[in-house]
């Protein structure tokens, strides 16, 4: 059990993410988006494989006047982290392999297989859990906790890095064997980088499972998409509801392309917003406004870097840390919900202390 604090979330703030998640995948759902997003996005973003990803993440800071969403991800590690946080009775490895949350969570794997392969298949006989460097990663533990999740249901899985692997059109092999699904934690989203590029021929030949996907991350985690989400009349235009206007107004921080602001008026302005690459991850090169310089101000690309509202995190009350939240998704489905502390600018778990805290729902 976590060491943590519990942090307390209201019952009306969860169901409000909750909300704006589910509205959220219900407008990628809808042609017009997908029709008005084609021409934007890269080739192997265009192509649908005709299923979702597993492990999507809502990260959100919490305001008075509710919930805020920082941004979507589509390699949300840390689930079973949060799980050991906050469920007193979530058992060891020996154990876990009975826990339904657990069980939930591999079942979202079989679903990808089976509409993967049009039912074809429901259980991958060889997974590889894709990094770069995995066995350096913070989260190798938990990658290294699923593969014995999955051996345990017969399936043969292990951690590899994208270097490793053989194949194009035909596949994607591993020590000479034929992968039927990659679960994909590197953050080469687009698989534009030589290393992924057996995957990338793979994929769109349609012979792997690969999840999370590009086609994925294009309409809901590219944070460029977060610019369209508040595109109030295009998006009554095309049929979402008041409801669902005013949800997205609310929870939704303003932010711009940069290319498309006045910079020596965002300059004056700079302490009330953030500057990320549109690409990042893990909040990798994301810039708050208050401390950046004028030289790294005029060094950003306009056509690269998303300026948004700053919206600062909420407070843990006993130990002062910063507090986000994050929901783990699949579809449109809630998995987990779960508080990150830490100190400094961005989320992470380096500092002493940070790390997954136990929750508690309450009553508004």
């Amino acid at each position: 059990m976590s060491s943590l604090p519990t942090v307390t979330l209201a019952k009306g703030h969860l169901r409000r993410m909750l909300q704006l998640m589910r509205t959220l995948y219900s407008l990628q759902q809808l042609p017009a988006y997908r029709q008005r997003l084609a021409q934007q996005l890269p080739e192997v973003a265009r192509f649908d494989p005709g299923h979702d990803s597993v492990m999507m993440g809502y990260d959100f800071h919490l305001q008075k006047q509710g919930p805020q969403l920082i941004e979507v991800n589509t390699n949300a590690g840390g689930a079973l982290l949060a799980w050991r946080a906050y469920d007193p009775d979530f058992p060891g490895h020996a154990q876990i392999s009975r826990n339904k949350r657990v069980a939930l969570l591999l079942a979202t794997f079989s679903q990808e297989l089976s509409r993967f392969s049009a039912g074809s298949l429901t259980q991958p006989r060889r997974l590889l859990i894709v990094d770069d460097e995995p066995e350096k990663q913070y989260l190798a533990e938990e990658m290294h906790t699923l593969c014995e999740l999955f051996a345990a249901q017969g399936v043969e899985a292990a951690l590899a890095d994208p270097r490793q692997l053989q194949g194009g059109e035909e596949g994607v092999f591993w020590q000479g064997k034929r992968v039927d699904l990659i679960y994909n934690r590197h953050c080469d989203f687009y698989l534009e980088t030589p290393a992924m590029a057996p995957i990338r021929a793979a994929y769109l030949a349609r012979q792997i499972c690969l999840t999370p996907n590009p086609r994925s991350y294009a309409l809901l985690a590219d944070k460029r998409r977060m610019i369209l989400w508040q595109d109030t009349a295009w998006l009554a235009s095309v049929g979402v509801s008041p409801r669902q206007l005013e949800l997205l107004q609310a929870t939704i921080p303003a932010c711009q392309l940069l290319a498309n602001l006045d910079q020596e008026q965002l300059w004056q302005q700079r302490k009330q917003w953030v500057f990320k690459p549109v690409t990042a991850f893990g909040s990798r090169g994301v810039l708050l406004g208050d401390s950046i310089s004028r030289q790294r101000f005029h060094s950003l690309d306009p056509q690269t870097t998303l300026v948004q509202r700053f919206i600062p995190p909420s407070q843990e009350e006993a130990t002062h840390m910063k507090v986000d939240w994050r929901l783990f998704v699949y579809q449109n489905r809630l998995l987990g919900v779960a508080p990150r502390l830490y100190r400094g600018q961005v989320t992470n778990f380096r500092q002493p202390g940070s790390g997954y805290a136990p929750i508690r729902l309450q009553n508004e």
